[in-house]
């Protein structure tokens, strides 16, 4: 700030100051720049007014500073410190003994005083809207003795508002949403904005707001910020989005002001203003007349400019449908009417159809005006198509009897073709439901003839198909079901109903009922059976038995006598005829056997003539069980002492097949030559004696940790067969399949019979025979040098 407005603004303060003076005066204050509450209440004595001079009035008075409050400019930047104001004690004598200090918020940071002046000054910019004021404390002590004079008053320093920011939209950017067709003036959003200048001070946070876009089709409340809608009749089907800019301005609005701005997007909500539209007045479908029920023949569409619920129609059939043959279902996916059949077409009975077909809206809207529904017409043209025969029936019953004869016409199905062509139609059964061919068709009239014997008691029903085929298309078949029943006869006799066994105890009574007897009968009369029973002619004065009709269709078997003896006979045997009421009757012959048995007092059965002839006289059941018993506890100590001996006549000795350590076979006789092949070792041929003379033991883990004895020298091809054991004993140590000791068998002979003879020269020396040993060459190359060395041993002896 240059130097002149400085001094300018100097004498306002001073201006300001000498008012506030006059001001406190006139009260009878003690005068100092800034306010406080604070008093003083010491001792001090301070002069009243109205007593003469010389005279002192010892009496307390109050005593304190009054401030008024101090204010500085935020963001003022200067080369110099600003004054802020003056701390003037009221013991003020001008010595340089009084000093004038700050405490508090900012003192000896933010705020400087002049020790000696009282000059308050901002030693650095300030933020109103970091910090709106500061309190401080103001004292005045003795430079000297560092006592206060008067007592410590606070004061404030305010900091003074300037428009240093600009309005905010904190929440931004909007969005809002408005149904379509609303009126002029219909709220739409709220938006507001933020000033952070002091609301209090000025103009600096007092807003308006205007629109800079999104006119003409809203507009927004200079003060409250809210924008509504500007136009009428906003259609969503002709724009959906809008964009509007909102700006928010200071200072009242005023030139100078700060500003900021914020977009709402703002969409209009559909409303169900458009009534559905079919795409074309009049649909043509061709329906074949075979198209099954619930198929779809045909499809219509009414469209809508409106969105979601607004959209959805559902469809009906209002005109041309008396019969009730079609049905207009709704697609929720597609909005879609699907024409579906209700009831068979038929081409020889109608082949034109002219529907009217009607689109509604679900919903509707109140503002809007109707109509919200569209019509169209249909027109079906049914198509001929080769349909299968009809049957008459789609089942049949027929009734025959079981005795019926073979050829027996049991009934007729019939079928046509229902095409205008009217093919002649062929019977089939189908096998497949007539495993056993019990019937036969008629393949030209469908007449049903039995083929096989029927037997109701086997099979009481019979469900055959019969499938009927057009003679000019064969792949046009229908299928009936016959059902035939096959009715009784009385072809069964009545027999026993299980098979009874009775038991007459030795010591009964005469008259005593033996057993009660009952009867069935496979045939099926409407009226039920009724039984008679009687004794074969032969029985008819049977001295040991006779029977009781017990009038419910069973009898009662009663003993003539009680002198009955298991000894004397233990069964009997009685025949009983059993005839039924049909017609013609029917009868059969059933023998009723009776034991013989032994009794209690009571007349409970305890044998029946069991014991007498399997046990001997004297032997009882337990003693038989007893001797049982004995017998299989001896036969269990002969196989276990069997078992034992076996055990006990094995060796200790492992058996060769059974050891799996190392074996060590030594054979001290001479071999048989080339006759011992047999697991030959050469390594024996090296060593005849074996390693040291050691014999390993055949029931120990043999020691193969031994030194070879001393002076013993392999062969000429020792080199060779120890190479040839090492890589086989490497070769058997990494296997994990080998045995697990190595197996050595050493022949100690040289063996015998060998058929090549003997190739040693000791007894030629001393024979006077002569010898040629040319084969020796015949033998192959192996033997070639040793030919050579003989052929030219038999020249130098000549010579």
């Amino acid at each position: 700030m240059p130097k002149r407005s400085e001094e300018m603004l100097m004498d306002l303060w001073l201006s300001l100051l000498l008012v506030w003076i006059t001001c406190v005066l006139s009260v009878s204050m003690t005068p100092i720049i800034g306010q406080s509450k604070s008093t003083q209440t010491g001792g001090s004595a301070v002069v009243a007014s109205g007593v003469g001079e010389g005279q002192r009035l010892l009496s307390r008075a109050k005593r304190g500073w009054v401030w008024n409050q101090m204010f500085v400019l935020e963001e003022f930047s200067g080369p110099d410190p600003i004054l802020v104001g003056r701390v003037s004690p009221k013991l003020d004598t001008g010595s340089s003994a009084i000093v004038r200090g700050l405490a508090g918020e900012g003192a000896g940071t933010i705020f400087a005083i002049n020790e000696k002046t009282g000059d308050i000054h901002a030693m650095k910019r300030l933020d109103r809207e970091e910090k709106a004021e500061y309190t401080l404390t103001a004292k005045v002590t003795n430079g000297i003795t560092g006592q206060l004079l008067e007592p410590m008053t606070e004061f404030i320093i305010k900091v003074q508002d300037i428009n240093d920011n600009a309005p905010k939209f904190t929440e931004g950017p909007y969005h809002a949403a408005v149904e379509e067709m609303s009126a002029v003036g219909t709220s739409v959003i709220t938006v507001t904005a933020t000033d952070a200048d002091d609301p209090v001070y000025g103009n600096s946070a007092k807003l308006v707001y205007s629109i800079l876009e999104g006119q003409p089709y809203f507009s927004v409340d200079p003060n409250s910020a809210t924008i509504r809608i500007a136009l009428h009749g906003m259609d969503r089907e002709m724009r959906e989005d809008y964009q509007v800019v909102i700006q928010a301005k200071d200072m009242g609005g005023h030139m100078g002001g700060l500003s900021g701005t914020t977009t709402v997007s703002i969409t209009l909500q559909d409303i169900n203003d458009n009534p559905p539209k079919f795409s074309k007045s009049l649909y043509e479908f061709v329906i074949p007349e075979d198209l099954p029920l619930g198929k779809e023949g045909g499809k219509v569409k009414a469209n809508d400019r409106d969105i979601g619920e607004n959209a959805k129609s559902t469809y009906s059939i209002i005109e041309g449908d008396d019969q009730g043959v079609f049905e207009i279902i709704t697609n929720a996916t597609t909005q879609e009417g699907i024409l579906q059949l209700r009831k068979p077409l038929d081409y020889e009975s109608k082949r034109n159809y002219t529907l009217k077909v009607e689109a509604t809206n679900i919903r509707s809207e109140p503002r809007s005006n109707g109509p919200f529904k569209d019509t169209a017409t249909v027109k079906i043209v049914v198509e001929d198509s080769d349909e299968p025969p009809v049957f008459s029936k789609p089942m049949y019953l027929l009734e025959v009897d079981e005795n019926a004869p073979i050829n027996k016409i049991i009934g007729t199905v019939t079928a046509r073709d229902p095409d205008a062509t009217g093919s002649p139609i062929r019977y089939f059964i189908d096998r497949h439901t007539d495993l056993e061919r019990q019937f036969n068709i008629n393949v030209d009239n469908g007449r049903i003839t039995l083929a096989k014997p029927l037997d109701r008691e086997t099979d009481m029903w019979h469900n055959i198909t019969v499938t009927a085929t057009e003679v000019r298309n064969h792949s046009q078949i229908s299928r009936a079901v016959v059902a035939i029943r096959v009715m009784d006869i009385n072809d069964n006799a009545p027999e026993f109903a299980t098979e009874y066994e009775a038991f007459l105890c030795e010591n009964g009574k005469p008259g005593q009922v033996i057993q009660t007897v009952s009867a069935v009968d496979k045939d099926d009369p409407i009226q039920g059976h009724y039984f008679d029973y009687r004794l074969v002619p032969e029985m008819l004065n049977n001295p040991n038995f006779t029977i009781k009709n017990n009038q419910d269709n069973s009898i009662s078997v009663l003993a003539k006598h009680d002198t009955f003896r298991r000894q004397k006979q233990e069964m009997y045997f009685l025949p009983i005829i059993v005839t039924d009421n049909g017609n013609p009757p029917m009868s059969s012959t059933n023998t009723l056997t009776i034991r013989v048995c032994g009794c209690s007092k009571d007349g409970i059965v305890q044998s029946c003539n069991v014991e007498a002839y399997v046990l001997p006289i004297g032997l009882s059941m337990g003693a038989l069980i007893a001797i049982l018993a004995c017998i299989i506890l001896l036969l269990v100590i002969v196989v276990l002492f069997v078992t034992l001996r076996r055990h006990k006549n094995e060796p200790l000795i492992i058996k060769d097949d059974e050891d799996v350590r190392e074996n060590i076979i030594r054979y001290d006789d001479e071999g048989g030559g080339e006759e011992d092949t047999e697991a030959f070792d050469i390594a024996t041929l090296q060593n005849p004696d074996g390693i040291n003379g050691y014999l390993p033991r055949k029931d120990i883990k043999p020691d193969l940790q031994f030194m070879p004895r001393a002076g013993q020298h392999s062969g000429p091809n020792g080199v060779d067969v120890d190479e040839f054991i090492n890589v086989r004993l490497h070769e058997a140590d990494n296997d994990p399949t080998a045995p697990p000791y190595d197996s050595i068998q050493i022949y100690g002979y040289e063996g015998r019979g060998s058929i090549a003879g003997s190739l040693s020269s000791l007894e030629t020396a001393s024979s006077d025979s002569d010898q040629n040993y040319d084969y020796l060459r015949e033998w192959g190359p192996r033997f070639r040098r040793l030919g050579e060395l003989y052929s030219v041993g038999e020249s130098d002896r000549e010579t």
